[in-house]
């Protein structure tokens, strides 16, 4: 799921557009909680920013990440996409709740 780009501190995570766009929209949540991640395995890699590109979701970092590094950006971009499914499918049901109730 992600890859290093060593030249240029990069960590590339492939996903289509749609999924790219959703999760951009947070990103500022997402880099602190990566850094936050990050931290825990005592990682002296720290994400700076996130940006879209056609190759997926960037993360630009401040040094190269490592294999654990990039396992755990893994491991989290996972976790943050289960989620956002989980809250789109009930936000859905609620709304479609309401209405049938109204």
């Amino acid at each position: 799921m992600t890859m290093k780009d060593s030249s240029h501190k990069q960590v590339i995570v492939p996903m289509n557009n749609e999924l790219g766009k959703r999760f951009i929209k947070d990103s500022v949540s997402h880099v602190t909680n990566i850094n936050c991640a990050l931290k825990s395995i005592k990682s002296s890699v720290c994400a700076d920013f996130i940006y879209a590109d056609n190759k997926g979701v960037i993360i630009s970092t401040n040094n190269v990440a490592s294999n654990s590094d990039l396992q755990e950006i893994e491991k989290y971009i996972k976790n943050s996409l289960q989620t956002s499914d989980n809250n789109i499918m009930s936000s859905d049901f609620l709304n479609q709740s309401s209405t049938s109730k109204s």
